[in-house]
Parts: C-alpha cells; sequence; structure tokens
C-alpha cells in the first residue's frame, strides 16, 4: 500500500519537479503557468460569448422528413476555459431525431480552437473557425467528401447549414436550423424543453 502512494505521488508530482529552478522553458510549450495557460484560454473563448444562453427554433434535415423543433443550450465551464454546447431536435411526435454533445476549447500553443463533436453514436475532434458573426467546422464523410458546417449569429438568430461536398460536385445541404436565443440559461437548468 505505501509503495502504491510512493508511485501515485511520484507521478503526481514528477511533471512539476522535472521543472528545474533556472532551467530555459521550451516555447512551444506555451504559458506553463496553469493560471496563464487558463486566462490565454478563457480569454480566447470569450470570442464565442454570443452563443451562450438558450436557443429554440426548427430544423430541417436531409434524412428526416419534416421539420423538427430544435434546441440549443451554451454555456462555460472550468472557469470559462472550454464552452459546452447540446442541439436537440424533436419531430412533431416529441420523438428525438438528433442529439448532439460538443465540447469547444482553445490550444493557447497552436492558437487554435477545437471541437469534440458526440453525435448520433459517432464523435470525433474537429477544427473550429471563429467568425466575429459565428463558426464553421467540417467533418469527413466518406472517400473525398466532407461535411461543413457554417453558423452566423445575428440579432438573436443562430442559422446554421450543414453541405455534404464531394469532389467538384456542388454542395448538397444536409441539415440547416434557425433558432433564437429564448434565456441567458446554463448548464445548471437542464435541457431545454422543445416548446
Amino acid at each position: 500500500m505505501m509503495k502504491t502512494r510512493i508511485l501515485l505521488m511520484a507521478a503526481l508530482i514528477g511533471p512539476a519537479a522535472s521543472a528545474q529552478p533556472g532551467s530555459a522553458p521550451d516555447p512551444s510549450a506555451g504559458p506553463r503557468d496553469p493560471a496563464a495557460r487558463m486566462a490565454a484560454q478563457s480569454e480566447a473563448m470569450s470570442a464565442l460569448a454570443f452563443l451562450d444562453g438558450e436557443w429554440r427554433g426548427t430544423a430541417r434535415a436531409e434524412e428526416s422528413p419534416g421539420e423538427m423543433r430544435h434546441t440549443e443550450r451554451v454555456g462555460t465551464l472550468l472557469d470559462g476555459t472550454i464552452r459546452l454546447v447540446e442541439g436537440r431536435a424533436v419531430d412533431s411526435a416529441g420523438k428525438t431525431r438528433f442529439n448532439a454533445f460538443a465540447i469547444i476549447s482553445y490550444d493557447p500553443v497552436k492558437r487554435t480552437y477545437s471541437m469534440r463533436s458526440h453525435a448520433m453514436g459517432y464523435a470525433g475532434d474537429y477544427p473550429l473557425t471563429v467568425r466575429p458573426d459565428g463558426f464553421s467546422w467540417s467533418h469527413p464523410a466518406g472517400a473525398d467528401a466532407t461535411v461543413r458546417y457554417t453558423a452566423t449569429v445575428k440579432d438573436g438568430e443562430w442559422h446554421e447549414v450543414g453541405e455534404r461536398v464531394a469532389g467538384d460536385a456542388a454542395p448538397v445541404k444536409t441539415v440547416e436550423l434557425r433558432v433564437r436565443r429564448i434565456g441567458a440559461g446554463g448548464w445548471s437548468q437542464g435541457a431545454v424543453p422543445p416548446r
């Protein structure tokens, strides 16, 4: 038992102890101080603050006939260093047809955003581009194809379009959502009701 504790303490303390006083820091490692790293991440996350809150509206998807009620909830955790996003669409009978969860983060060394997305039994890590009026990202969709998503947020409305792009063919719309902000919300209140 004592040996296990010593090994555990060595594993926890080892990385911190390896940075000897007076040693030159590795510039590729970014801010060494956790507080500085978190401050850089939090500052980068503030560029997406326009997404925070609860949203409700409609969605249409290629594989689901008819219009669905769609909700989004967005907020930060870990002192504002990550942003969580949950999207959910239900059909006219109230059955969930789509549910996705994503964690948006920022790497202060690479100075890039990324999104860990979970949806419909799939998961992946994807680069995210932040714009003053929204964001965009894409994921692979088979040989020589991707699905790209472009979201624009303006005047309290979030409009997002997903398009399948394959080779030289014209993009094909796969999903479109339009939701309006309905409240400040957050992650402590639970899911946004569809109506």
